[in-house]
């Protein structure tokens, strides 16, 4: 899913007040080899823990957006290298980390989309803590599961039902 323009989606949505559509702040770089992508959202709410990152791209995307709410911290990377390549090989669209990642070189050769705060070349803790498919705040902006991401070179919307064509 392609045909869409992050800015159009802004223009459609500009007076909206109800919430329903959500645009993330320009804080995130791009680090997959998919500039732009879109889909359904599943979450992982975690700090400086992947266990539950990883659980979730080991298992079928099936065209969703992994948005992880690593508490925007600079400490730890939460996706590296090996999951980059789960993410793309079980069909993940994208995968949106309010904290870091690490493997960049890796990462730009997955066939997803992958935007994060920054590098880190610092891997995680392995303690099995987190949620999943939980709402979560992403630079004080909510994210829900269910709810459509978009991204492309633009920007990051989030809309609670997936955009008309």
């Amino acid at each position: 899913m392609t045909d869409f323009v992050t800015c159009d989606l802004c223009d459609d949505h500009k007076n909206d007040t109800d919430g329903a559509f959500r645009v993330l702040p320009p804080v995130f770089k791009d680090f997959g080899k998919k500039r732009k992508f879109a889909g359904p959202v599943s979450t992982v709410k975690c700090f400086e823990d992947n266990s539950l990152v990883k659980a979730a791209v080991d298992s079928p995307g099936n065209g969703r957006v992994l948005v992880v709410d690593g508490g925007a911290s600079l400490r730890r990377a939460l996706v590296g290298g090996n999951l980059g390549k789960a993410a793309a090989k079980n069909g993940w669209a994208g995968v949106v980390v309010d904290g870091c990642v690490r493997d960049v070189a890796e990462l730009a050769e997955c066939d997803t989309g992958i935007r994060a705060l920054a590098s880190m070349p610092l891997p995680t803790e392995k303690r099995n803590e987190g949620q999943r498919d939980v709402a979560v705040q992403i630079q004080g902006v909510w994210v829900r599961p269910g709810d459509w991401l978009y991204a492309d070179e633009d920007g990051i919307v989030v809309m609670a039902e997936p955009a008309s064509a």
